[in-house]
This record gives structure tokens, C-alpha cells and sequence, in this order.
């Protein structure tokens, strides 16, 4: 008898935990981490472990709380005729990718959560690529600042913090941007771009100026965006809140600071603990990207 892949007799483990209730929707399965502890096996075997669950629909990924339980999904109807769209595919897509990341996401697994083949797909969304696409497009009509109030500085930051709000909501956007020389034509994202440079217009900015400040803006926020996806990661594979994390090593900054040749660090070190996570961050440099922008606007007008 064929002795069974490490990684499936754990998933089996996790399953019956699943089937019997003592796991309900909701809830925390074992992290790679504890798996790679308590099974003794290594990462790549305690990843694809969770993988084949979360195949099977039976756990999700959400970011900043690690793998849980998914809820049932109700059992498509054997004479289901609606028809399969374009708009199907894609909103299928963007929530398999907000719960697993773009690892998470294939063309057969969209398939699959549709009830449908994956050739079937193929005549609404040519490829995977294109799907990301469409995805991505998708997120920037959920980011459209809306009707503009206030100067140029309030539209701008009003647009930004839209667009973090987005990258918050699908963590995956960020690291599908394509690049900004050779950017993708999505209508959604164009229109988002004519509103900030709308803001701009009237400030006394030359047209590579207001292209720049809003490009710039642009990869601000999506630099940031790309560490929130990572973020959330390694709290998925690891288990481990920010704030445990920083209580396991913290003592052992303290310890290389205290060995001497950080003297600015040791200062930091003396002081209260403060706030620091991505949203203060991307508060901080917003603030002083636009103090910058107002700056130049300020020059031009001498």
C-alpha cells in the first residue's frame, strides 16, 4: 500500500478537526508554523497542506488574521441555467484573490468555485493575465474619489487614501499594478488618473509636473500597498501578531543597541514605545509628499 504524502495525511488531520465541529467558520486552523512545530515537517510541507484545504474550500486566508474555516458554501443547483458572464468570472476571481492572494488563484480554481469548466472560462477571459487585469480594474472603480470638495491638496489626499482604502480591501492589487512606463489600458484606472489631475489643473504645474506629482502619489501608495500584502503574509505563515513579534525580539534589538555604535537607535530605544504600522506610515509620507507638491506649486507661482 502506498504510504500517503506527509502533506495530505496533515490536511486529513485538519479536515476531520473540520468535519467534527471542533473547528467551526471562523475559526483559526494550525498556522505553517505550528504545523512545521508539531509535525515535525518542514514549510513547503505545512504550506501545501493548507493549500490542498483551501482547494477544497475549506479554509481561507484572511489577511491580518492568519487561515480559518471557511463558511459553507451552498451547493450549486444541478439545473442551474444562469448564464456565465464576463462580470461572474471576474467578481469569482477578486474573491478568491482577497482571501488567498494571487498564489491562491487560477483559472481552474475560478472554474471550480463557478461550477462550470475551466474551457468554458476561456470564452469570457482569455487568459489569467487578462483576468488580473480586468481584476485590478475593478479595484480602481471601487477607488474613484468621487465628486472633488476642497483645493487641490484635499482632492489629492482624499484620492490617495481612497486608493489605500482599496489596497487594504484586496491586499493583491498593489503587486498586480503593472508597470507605470508600459501601463495596462484599463478604463477604470485611466479615469481614476484624470481625476487627480484634474486636481492639479489651475496650481500653475506644467503638464510632466502634474503627470509626475501624480505618478509619484501613485507609487507612494502602492509601495506601501505591496508591504501591507507581504505583511499579511507573514502573519499567515507565521501565526505571530506584530505585537508578539515584537515581544520576542525585542529584547534582542535592545541587546545589539546596547553593544554600542547605534547612538541614534539607543536614543529611540530610551524613549515610550510609539505607534508605528502602515497606516501611520502612509499618514507621515502622504503628508509630506503633498508639503512637497505644495512647495513646487508655491515656486511656480513666484
Amino acid at each position: 500500500m502506498t504510504e500517503q504524502p506527509p502533506y495530505l495525511a496533515i490536511a486529513a488531520g485538519i479536515r476531520r478537526r473540520i468535519a467534527s465541529g471542533e473547528l467551526v467558520p471562523g475559526d483559526r486552523v494550525p498556522s505553517t508554523r505550528a504545523i512545521v512545530r508539531e509535525s515535525g515537517v518542514a514549510m513547503a510541507t505545512a504550506t501545501k497542506a493548507l493549500a490542498a484545504l483551501a482547494r477544497e474550500g475549506l479554509v481561507r486566508a484572511v489577511p491580518g488574521v492568519g487561515t480559518v474555516v471557511a463558511e459553507a458554501r451552498p451547493a450549486r443547483a444541478q439545473d442551474e441555467t444562469a448564464p456565465l458572464s464576463r462580470e461572474a468570472v471576474v467578481a469569482t476571481a477578486v474573491r478568491i484573490a482577497d482571501a488567498e492572494g494571487l498564489a491562491g488563484l487560477s483559472m481552474r480554481r475560478v472554474a471550480g468555485d463557478l461550477g462550470t469548466s475551466t474551457m468554458a472560462l476561456y470564452r469570457h477571459v482569455p487568459s489569467k493575465g487578462e483576468l488580473v487585469r480586468l481584476m485590478t480594474d475593478v479595484g480602481f472603480r471601487e477607488a474613484h474619489p468621487g465628486r472633488p470638495t476642497g483645493d487641490w491638496r484635499d482632492q489629492l489626499a482624499h484620492a490617495a487614501r481612497k486608493l489605500w482604502a482599496t489596497y487594504r480591501k484586496h491586499p493583491w492589487m498593489a503587486r498586480a499594478m503593472a508597470s507605470f512606463i508600459r501601463p495596462d489600458p484599463m478604463p477604470e484606472a485611466m479615469k481614476y488618473t484624470e481625476w487627480t489631475l484634474r486636481a492639479l489643473r489651475g496650481t500653475g504645474l506644467g503638464v510632466h509636473q502634474v503627470m509626475h506629482a501624480h505618478l509619484t502619489l501613485i507609487a507612494f501608495v502602492q509601495g506601501l500597498g505591496v508591504a501591507m500584502e507581504l505583511e499579511g503574509h507573514a502573519l499567515q505563515d507565521t501565526g505571530v501578531s506584530n505585537d508578539e513579534w515584537m515581544d520576542r525580539n525585542g529584547g534582542r534589538f535592545a541587546a545589539i543597541v546596547s553593544g554600542g555604535g547605534y547612538p541614534v537607535l539607543t536614543t529611540i530605544f530610551e524613549h515610550e514605545p510609539f505607534e508605528l504600522d502602515l497606516d501611520s506610515l502612509f499618514g507621515f509620507g502622504l503628508d509630506r509628499l503633498l508639503d512637497g507638491i505644495a512647495v513646487i506649486i508655491a515656486e511656480t507661482s513666484a
